[in-house]
């Protein structure tokens, strides 16, 4: 992976929409079952909407009920860093893309077989490229 790319919150604010902007940048979280990859089940590769770093493969993705995009694995275990999250009187470990910083979403140890983990990922930090 390339260098950390770090820019002014003018800089994310001119290239994101206002709410990719308050969803990757101020850890804010997109509503439940409002997402536009939260029901996606088009084969490809999830990236992450500020950097285009390759996050996570349909191939990981579930329907785990929640409201959010989940994938039980991402593409490789160096694309994201976990962080201890204890806002709003709750002990999570958020995630973020290890490029750019941008805030993804949270890590819960209820997923599937073979990992047992939810990675529950905001659609708004999320593109995705169809597999050709």
């Amino acid at each position: 992976m390339a260098d950390k790319i770090q820019k002014t919150d003018e800089e994310w604010q001119g290239q994101l929409t206002p709410k990719q902007y308050q969803v990757t940048r101020q850890h804010a979280t997109e509503r439940a079952f409002t997402g536009e990859y939260n029901d996606h089940k088009v084969d490809g590769v999830y990236s992450c909407v500020c950097c285009g770093e390759p996050l996570f493969d349909s191939t990981a993705k579930y329907d785990s009920g929640s409201g959010w995009p989940s994938f039980f694995q991402p593409i490789d275990s160096k694309v994201v860093e976990e962080e201890e999250d204890n806002s709003y009187g709750m002990k999570r470990i958020e995630i973020h893309c290890k490029k750019c910083d941008a805030h993804l979403g949270h890590l819960f140890p209820d997923g599937p077989q073979p990992t047992g983990l939810r990675y529950c990922i905001n659609s708004l930090s999320l593109d995705h490229q169809e597999r050709l």
